[in-house]
């Protein structure tokens, strides 16, 4: 008896992983701002050791504009495209999650990376293991 079935249609589930793991960084920034002492920071424009400029800004967005872009590219490469993209995608993604992870953080903070990890892990485990359908 088959749990999961990913086999059939792994563009499809590669997207809705992107999606997954979009939402789970953006709500962690959400929860983020509902602390006083974070709030405070990032309106100081410092956090931390991290300086909050435009450039820090700029950066930060085509960070995260990665996994947006790989929710409609995931559906619409072909095989070979897709497959390197996403494993570059999530390799990227998730190493800059681990380095941050290691400076630390919240509670929520920390739960959310785990969860953000394990889906970037995933997400190059089922790019590396993908094989080409055979075509008739």
């Amino acid at each position: 008896m088959k749990i999961f079935e990913w086999d059939d249609n792994r563009k499809h589930l590669l997207s809705v992983l992107w999606i997954f793991l979009t939402v789970n960084y953006i709500y962690c920034d959400i929860f983020t701002l509902h602390l006083s002492k974070y709030l405070e920071a990032f309106l100081a424009g410092q956090v931390g050791s991290i300086k909050i400029t435009e450039e820090f800004l700029f950066i930060f967005a085509v960070v995260m504009q990665i996994p947006m872009v790989m929710i409609v590219l995931s559906r619409v490469l072909t095989f070979k495209l897709n497959r390197y993209s996403n494993i570059i995608a999530g390799f990227i993604t998730t190493t800059v999650q681990a380095y941050t992870v290691t400076m630390g953080g919240t509670l929520h903070y920390m739960f959310f990376s785990f969860f953000e990890i394990c889906t970037g892990l995933f997400i190059i485990y089922l790019a590396v293991t993908w094989k080409q359908e055979a075509t008739l």
